[in-house]
């Protein structure tokens, strides 16, 4: 089962992942949405997959991260980020979570200047 993560708890995520790993927020968004409304890395790196793509992309993705590199999934409202965190763990990635609420949460919870759409 993957683990749902709220965006009001991503800081503390964050600061406790894997000692010296970087953590991966995967946006699995459209194109056209990201430019409506996108996050800014902070203390994590930022990787834009659209879902349709991230099968083609597996193999890129795995040989730039380790299976046990922590990677966060958002997408607009959560749905989509935890079809694709199924598929990562299946995948062989170990500490995958999902951003509930995704990007809409994150907006009323993190950052209010994140457009909502």
């Amino acid at each position: 089962m993957i683990a749902q993560l709220s965006p009001s708890n991503f800081a503390v995520w964050r600061d406790s992942a894997a000692a010296g790993k970087l953590p991966l927020v995967l946006d699995v968004r459209e194109p056209w949405e990201l430019q409506t409304a996108s996050v800014k890395a902070d203390g994590f790196t930022l990787l834009h997959i659209p879902m349709r793509d991230l099968p083609a992309r597996l193999a890129e993705l795995q040989q730039v991260h380790n299976a046990d590199q922590p990677i966060a999934c958002l997408c607009h409202h959560g749905m989509r980020s935890l079809q694709v965190a199924n598929f990562l763990a299946q995948a062989g990635f170990t500490e995958v979570v999902n951003l509930q609420g995704g990007i809409d949460a994150w907006s009323q919870q993190i950052d209010p200047g994140v457009a909502q759409y």
